[in-house]
Order: structure tokens, then C-alpha cells, then sequence
């Protein structure tokens, strides 16, 4: 889990447990945090480089599941889902409505609102971007067994669960 870049083949596992990134002396009060960023950072390139093929960036294809399984939706109900911000789903939905994967039409119920639905190329791009899922995970838990993957999954979810309890900074000026 703590390597960054994919190991060669007939490395030892020793090598393995070893990160290849060094986590630098300020980040040694953080080395989960630190550990995280780094999965997150190589699951989003894994996943760029298994969309690209279907003309997806990392994220697209969140909204398009959503979308495939709940039906049309508002893009503020899609910010809510996916946790997003609105000028990023914005520009999501922009890029998907330009690739063919979704239309935009009048809300029956909000003259203000537009609802964002699949079209029926995406219908195709569906399997595919299961299928990428599938190979994801596959990557992700490779060597782990049945149990160490319901640790792991229960552990982020643990994880995700006190981030998403815990209050946020008083002070959330990034301008540095």
C-alpha cells in the first residue's frame, strides 16, 4: 500500500512495504495522512490512464454512475451526491455534454433548474466503465485476501467517517 509507483515483476515483498516516496520530516506527525495522499494520488492515475481509452477523466465517470442508476438529475443534486463544489460539476458536466454522455433538459418543477441525463451512447460507455471499476479494484487489492479487503475497506471507511465527523478549521483561508 505505501509503494508509489507499481513494482516490477519478481520484486520481494519486503520491497514492497517500503515507500518508494519519502514521507519528509514535516509530514512525520502525519504518516497516514501522508500515506493516503499518496494512494489517492496513484489511484487517480491509474484510473486516468484506464478512462482515457473511453474519453473519461477521473470523476466523469462518478456522475455517469449516478446517473445510469438514479435517473436525471439536477446539477446541484449531483454537487450534494458526489460531494462536490458547483463551478467543478460545472465544468464536468460541460465536458460530458460535449463528449455525448449526457443532455440537458428543462426541470419539469424548476424553470431555473436544468435536469442532467444520460444519453444512449453512454448506455454504451456503461459496461466499459465497470469493467474499468472491476480492473481497478482488482489492481488496488491484488494481493490481499477476502478478510484483508473487508479490513481495508472497513478501516477507509472508518477513515472517511471521522474525517466527515470531525468540525472543520476556523480558518480555511488558503491564500498563501
Amino acid at each position: 500500500m505505501s509503494r508509489s509507483t507499481p513494482e516490477p515483476a519478481g520484486a520481494s515483498t519486503d520491497a514492497r512495504s517500503a515507500a518508494t516516496v519519502p514521507v519528509p520530516a514535516a509530514a512525520g506527525g502525519g504518516p497516514v495522512s501522508h500515506a493516503i495522499f499518496r494512494l489517492a494520488r496513484l489511484h487517480r492515475m491509474f484510473a486516468g490512464q484506464l478512462l482515457r481509452p473511453l474519453g473519461l477523466h477521473p470523476g466523469q465517470e462518478l456522475v455517469m454512475m449516478h446517473l445510469w442508476e438514479l435517473g436525471p438529475q439536477r446539477q446541484t443534486d449531483l454537487v450534494r451526491l458526489l460531494d462536490s463544489d458547483a463551478a467543478t460539476m460545472t465544468r464536468t458536466v460541460r465536458r460530458l455534454e460535449q463528449a455525448g454522455f449526457v443532455r440537458r433538459r428543462p426541470c419539469p418543477t424548476d424553470k431555473r433548474a436544468s435536469l442532467i441525463e444520460p444519453t444512449a451512447a453512454s448506455q454504451v460507455l456503461r459496461r466499459q466503465v465497470e469493467q474499468v471499476w472491476a480492473q481497478l479494484e482488482a489492481l488496488v487489492t491484488a494481493d490481499l485476501s477476502p478478510a484483508e479487503g473487508a479490513a481495508a475497506l472497513a478501516t477507509l471507511e472508518r477513515l472517511e467517517d471521522n474525517l466527515a465527523q470531525a468540525e472543520a478549521p476556523a480558518d480555511t483561508d488558503t491564500d498563501g
